[in-house]
């Protein structure tokens, strides 16, 4: 297990938006850290009132938004618009290309969430946009499945051999779950603390976990967790 502390994260500080970089993104560059298998990138932001990325393009790239706190509006050039709230999962495959814009249409309150690239099995598909809901409910105590290539258990669609999972831990809950053989998984701490085996992670914090036959999650405090079975 390879530990990644929140701190040494790339950080970016543009006045409106705060992003944190779990691997390499825009002017930041680490080698050590550029994606991990299929995973590509993982931003924490946060986005003032009334603010947001204005219309850009992507091609090429399964993208999820994952609201931690506020609410996120989305706006793309298929004709959908939407607005994410925690407990929503949104995947937008931009395939041959798709502009999108994202905002905070709060006047008074930031918005919290992660933006996570994972690269497509296939490129230049035709660009497609899912959202579901998963309520605490669905997560507390477990590890829900929330995205898969075959739509699972309601998951959202992915077009890769990825499978993401979200978990909300607190005490004596606890996840066993397995990774198969020639498997990797990746943990990200969304909020709170937890126990990943053994060693505690806080917040911001990640672990990549090659050639184990399971992964345990236990002692979580307020702990939200996203947790990436990758090929």
């Amino acid at each position: 297990m390879d530990i990644r502390k929140a701190q040494e994260r790339g950080y970016a500080d543009h006045g409106w938006l705060k992003s944190y970089h779990s691997f390499s993104f825009a002017d930041y560059f680490d080698e050590k850290h550029v994606e991990f298998g299929s995973l590509r990138v993982i931003n924490e932001d946060r986005v003032a009132a009334g603010q947001g990325f204005g219309t850009h393009a992507h091609r090429d790239m399964e993208i999820i938004s994952y609201v931690l706190e506020g609410k996120l509006e989305h706006k793309d050039s298929i004709g959908t618009g939407s607005i994410i709230e925690p407990g929503d999962v949104q995947r937008m495959s931009a395939g041959t290309g798709v502009r999108h814009s994202e905002f905070n249409p709060s006047p008074t309150e930031a918005v919290h969430f992660l933006q996570i690239w994972i690269q497509p099995a296939q490129r230049g598909i035709a660009p497609s946009y899912e959202q579901k809901r998963f309520g605490s409910q669905d997560k507390r105590g477990r590890l829900r499945l929330i995205a898969s290539p075959d739509a699972r258990e309601g998951s959202v669609t992915l077009h890769q051999d990825a499978y993401v999972y979200a978990g909300l831990f607190d005490g004596d809950e606890r996840a066993v779950q397995p990774v198969a053989s020639g498997r990797r998984a990746y943990v990200h701490v969304a909020r709170g603390t937890i126990t990943v085996d053994g060693v505690t992670l806080e917040a911001g914090d990640g672990a990549k976990i090659v050639d184990a036959p399971q992964v345990t999650l236990e002692n979580g405090k307020g702990a939200e967790v996203l947790f990436f079975d990758l090929a």
